[in-house]
């Protein structure tokens, strides 16, 4: 593990990550890491069940997902906030090989020591985001303008 964060129990939710150390803003923390697959083997595997509220999975792009549930190292313990003090950054390989395009955890303020690292999950789902959805998609980060919920509203259609 990065000697910049530690793993430990989330106020948040379950198991969260902390700054071990003060962390200046743009600080590159840790790699998300997993078993890189195609999204129609994700749904097969998963089934497209969004009724857990709990997923280790991460779109890298059009091709890929990282899931995180299979050879996942310490990001994917890093909660959702609707008040982040870090980012995902995809950065994609220079010869446009999306089997090499990655994943970073970035700092987007400084940090002190002690504070739960956390970013927005941003999750999109397709279906209707029934009261049943958003309950299961609770946010619990506690920010002060928190959403009650990870998922990202749905983008309004244009007139016609």
């Amino acid at each position: 593990m990065p000697r910049n964060i530690a793993l430990r129990r989330s106020p948040i939710h379950g198991n969260g990550v902390f700054a071990a150390r003060d962390l200046p803003a743009g600080t590159r923390l840790v790699q998300y890491r997993g078993t890189l697959r195609p999204h129609e083997e994700v749904d097969d595997c998963y089934g497209g069940e969004y009724d857990s509220g709990h997923t280790f999975l991460f779109t890298l792009n059009e091709h890929y997902v990282i899931d995180a549930n299979v050879g996942g190292n310490v990001a994917r313990w890093i909660n959702t906030s609707c008040a982040p003090n870090c980012e995902a950054v995809i950065v994609e390989d220079p010869k446009g090989n999306p089997k090499r395009d990655r994943i970073f955890i970035e700092t987007i303020k400084a940090i002190p020591a002690g504070t739960e690292l956390t970013y927005d999950y941003g999750i999109t789902l397709d279906e209707p985001h029934t009261p049943k959805l958003r309950k299961i998609w609770a946010c619990r980060c506690g920010a002060r303008k928190c959403t009650g919920t990870m998922l990202r509203p749905k983008r309004k259609r244009a007139a016609a």
